[in-house]
């Protein structure tokens, strides 16, 4: 087993998500700080703070130089950050050190980490939004057209009343809706160019403010008003938000453990997965790889808090600490997008296996209605005694509810005892979220 099987080429079709490891890779990094560094360059020669030739040079440079990651390992294991590796071999690359002299003019290590990484998140988030648009649109399409199909609702496991199975789906994609409305609001926050300089006070940065708006124009960030090198509520923020939808998605995946279980065989997925040695099988791989991502998420979330207490202006074990965790994290949610991308897109319920369960409860799912129906005529105490032990007669006797209330003589509605009249408000509910998916847009 590989220290992460998220980027392992055994575990890659399970865990893997080609997309957003493009953009976590060490050559993406690299090129991120280069373009970075490259537009520091070019904002600094607009301004006359550096020569314009050699701001040209840099720019250029930027878009051209090779800088193999590899040879970064030593300096950065020796300095505890990549970028002056990084800046040297940058300087090296460009054969003019007339020019390179200028290459990272008054910046330090995590102006250019931290833009970098908000270049990535951009890009990684930007992906994340379409994502859950398309698992959204998804599960609204089921939700509408079962709005009306009833199943069992269970609680603690067990049956409880009907429900429809497209308020379960609705249950699913509400918190995904708000998900995606507070990412919209998080996104601002996390897409800026850091630029404090070695302490967050921009002592060596000339027109500090002038620079940072240019290099957000160049690079299509947001600028910083304040010095983030030591606080990391924004990226603690993305954490927590990462871990939320993951867990929103693990709940799905949760239900459809239990609802393809063979036993229950309420839902059929698209593509199930094999076992090694019982061909019978057809296991719920991406369901049950929602919960684990979920799990991951929520743990590495655990840390990623801890990773917000700074001590003073920067701090090395929190700064690593992030480094460790949160492009986990993002790698995980990613998996997790596809994969309930995938499923949202193969699910088909089982009509008939839902109303066998419903069936096979012998109408016990109906005694809140029918304690409610008898309390018209008789205190509700009175009527919900009246239930129980009509219940244990059912039970004792091997019959269904409504025959038991029959053979008591109650005077009762038929429909009483009929699933798709006890589904109280879960068509609206579907219908409800299926609105709010096309009104989102």
């Amino acid at each position: 087993m590989p220290a992460t099987p998220l980027d392992s080429a055994v575990y890659r079709g399970l865990f893997g998500d080609d997309e957003v490891a493009k953009l976590f890779s060490d050559s993406a990094e690299v090129r991120a700080m280069m373009l970075v560094e490259g537009a520091l360059a070019k904002a600094q020669g607009g301004l006359g703070i550096i020569p314009e030739l050699s701001a040209h040079a840099i720019h250029r440079a930027a878009m051209e130089a090779q800088i193999d990651p590899a040879a970064l390992s030593e300096a950065t294991g020796k300095n505890g950050v990549p970028v002056p590796g990084f800046v040297a071999a940058f300087r090296a690359a460009m054969e003019a050190p007339e020019h390179a002299q200028y290459l990272h003019w008054g910046a330090t290590s995590q102006d250019i980490i931290d833009t970098a990484l908000a270049l990535r998140l951009r890009q990684a988030l930007t992906l994340f939004e379409a994502r859950l648009a398309e698992i959204l649109s998804h599960l609204a399409r089921i939700a509408s057209d079962h709005a009306e199909t009833p199943m069992l609702a269970r609680t603690y496991g067990q049956a409880a009343v009907p429900t429809s199975f497209g308020a379960v789906v609705a249950a699913w994609g509400f918190p995904l809706l708000r998900h995606r409305r507070r990412l919209a609001e998080l996104r601002p926050d996390i897409e800026i160019v850091s630029l404090f300089g070695a302490a967050g006070t921009a002592s060596e940065l000339e027109r500090r403010d002038e620079v940072q708006a240019a290099m957000a124009e160049a690079l299509g960030l947001a600028v910083a008003a304040d010095s983030r090198h030591s606080a990391r509520d924004a990226q603690v923020a993305l954490a927590s938000w990462l871990a939320g939808l993951c867990g929103s998605l693990g709940k799905m995946g949760a239900d459809l453990v239990a609802l393809t279980a063979t036993e229950v065989g309420e839902v059929k997925l698209g593509d199930s997965g094999g076992s090694s040695t019982m061909p019978q099988k057809a296991n719920p791989v991406g369901p049950s790889k929602l919960v684990a991502l979920a799990n991951l998420t929520t743990s590495l979330s655990t840390a990623m808090q801890g990773a917000a207490v700074h001590l003073h202006q920067r701090d090395g074990g929190a700064m690593f600490t992030e480094w460790l965790v949160l492009p986990q994290m993002v790698a995980a949610t990613g998996t997790a997008l596809l994969t309930a991308q995938d499923l949202a897109a193969g699910l088909a319920p089982d009509s008939g296996a839902m109303l066998r369960n419903i069936d096979a409860t012998s109408g016990m799912i109906y005694a809140e209605a029918l304690s409610f129906a008898l309390a018209k005529t008789m205190p509700r105490p009175e009527a919900q005694a009246a239930v129980k032990a009509l219940v244990k007669t059912a039970t004792t006797e091997g019959i269904t509810l409504a025959d038991a209330a029959k053979a008591a003589h109650l005077d009762l509605d038929v429909g009483l005892f009929s699933p798709t009249r006890s589904l109280g408000d879960a068509p609206d509910q579907a219908r409800a979220f299926a609105d709010a998916v096309r009104h989102a847009g």
